[in-house]
């Protein structure tokens, strides 16, 4: 199954990234991280991310989720995901980043949370 990703504007500074396959190396990860990168430098701010169609991530997709959530952090912005599966929420609390990395169980769930 290959990544692929739809980018979905709400407003000028809040955007829903769906992404549909898995978060892993030579998965198309590095056009996720271009595309996630250029939303922030966009001017968006609040970003949700939904899962739900992501059976899967590996180091490498949980290190893109990280990096994003710190480069919105780092202006006071938010990243929220959505849809996490039973595998990717045990990665997340293996890792400890469910600490860092806040999720819901829906889209409508993470737009109503970014305030």
């Amino acid at each position: 199954m290959s990544l692929e990703v739809a980018i979905e504007k709400l407003d000028g500074n809040t955007a829903v990234v769906t992404v549909s396959g898995p978060l892993s190396l030579g998965t198309k990860l590095k056009v996720l991280d271009a595309q996630l990168q250029q939303l922030a430098s966009d001017g968006v701010s609040r970003m949700v991310l939904d899962l739900t169609d992501c059976p899967y991530m590996d180091s490498s997709g949980l290190g893109i989720l990280v990096y994003t959530r710190g480069s919105l952090h780092s202006s006071n912005g938010v990243l929220r995901l959505c849809g996490v599966n039973d595998r990717i929420s045990t990665l997340l609390k293996l890792t400890k980043m469910d600490a860092l990395l806040a999720w819901d169980g829906d889209r409508t769930a993470s737009i109503a949370a970014l305030g």
